[in-house]
């Protein structure tokens, strides 16, 4: 994979596209196996892809007939079940019938992010108060983790609904048990924490800030295991993955860039450019979701509305 990886530049043509939605989107996220993506279009609602088919599996609405605000979308580790929410309330989906399980409103304060566990058991919301809602539909269970001091920006959940992961403006990630509330690892930023990813096989955590560190972590112990290198002042990202094998980190970036690291030195060993979205000046687009359809290909889509495959030209 390395070798495969390490002659990319900037701007490579994808291997292929296809456009997910018209004018645009406001979220998306792609499933740990690369073969379903969720995507919230500006103009018609959320559509749900399976790779490779010309037509959506499901077409989803949270206001019926209005305008879709849908700004947050996640795939579960199974692919079973999918969260979307907008700024108000989420809803969850069975990714097998397309039928909604769920619609539950939040009053106390804007939803910031979400997660959900396998089988659907779990839903984790990120909030602009600083809490952190884990929820489990079927029982009503419910606990509230109040270790952020400010406002929620990224969470993310272990497959199994045991641990969740959230950063937010504090400047600190925590990881902690949604059975007991109890912290069990603290990750420091010099700045505010904007993304946060566990990897599915419990080795790795990802925290970033939005200004130079952007961290992996042993998950068991708490330590680091590599930062990521590069030379900018300041790099943000949106999304992140953990290869299957746990040997990378692929992430998703605002400016455009679609990067593969290496887990283990922090080094970067591949990069792609996804296409602009339409009629924007300057050129520009929000990668959103990112993902390994297998070790040799990646898929992302990113608010053109686009779906673009990547992998080493020459091959």
């Amino acid at each position: 994979m390395l070798g495969l990886y390490g002659c990319t530049v900037p701007g490579t043509e994808p291997d292929n596209s296809w456009r997910l939605v018209e004018e645009g989107a406001y979220a998306a996220d792609i499933s740990p196996d690369g073969q379903l993506s969720v995507v919230s279009g500006i103009n018609n609602g959320i559509h749900v892809w399976r790779y490779g088919e010309a037509q959506p599996l499901f077409q989803w609405s949270h206001q019926g007939e209005g305008n879709n605000l849908v700004a947050s979308v996640h795939i579960g580790a199974d692919s079973q079940y999918a969260v979307t929410s907008d700024r108000e309330a989420f809803a969850l989906w069975s990714l097998t019938s397309g039928e909604p399980v769920g619609f539950w409103r939040i009053d106390e304060s804007t939803i910031r992010d979400i997660a959900v566990s396998n089988q659907g058991r779990g839903v984790l919301v990120g909030r602009s108060n600083g809490k952190v809602m884990y929820f489990e539909p079927v029982s009503g269970r419910r606990i509230e983790f109040l270790g952020h001091q400010e406002r929620v920006n990224s969470v993310d959940i272990t497959p199994n609904g045991n641990y969740a992961l959230t950063g937010g403006n504090d400047y600190v990630a925590y990881l902690w048990s949604t059975q007991t509330g109890q912290v069990i690892h603290t990750f420091t930023h010099p700045s505010r924490v904007t993304l946060v990813a566990l990897d599915d096989a419990g080795r790795y955590a990802f925290t970033a800030d939005s200004q130079q560190k952007s961290q992996i972590w042993n998950v068991q112990t708490g330590e680091p295991v590599s930062q990521l290198q590069y030379i900018a002042r300041q790099k943000i990202f949106t999304d992140a993955v953990f290869s299957e094998d746990g040997k990378y980190l692929l992430t998703g970036a605002p400016s455009r860039r679609v990067y593969v690291w290496d887990v283990q030195t922090g080094e970067q060993v591949a990069e792609w450019k996804v296409a602009p979205r339409e009629n924007m000046t300057p050129p520009s687009a929000v990668v959103y979701a990112v993902g390994f359809i297998d070790p040799q290909h990646v898929l992302s889509v990113s608010s053109s509305g686009l779906a673009e495959l990547w992998s080493n030209s020459s091959l």
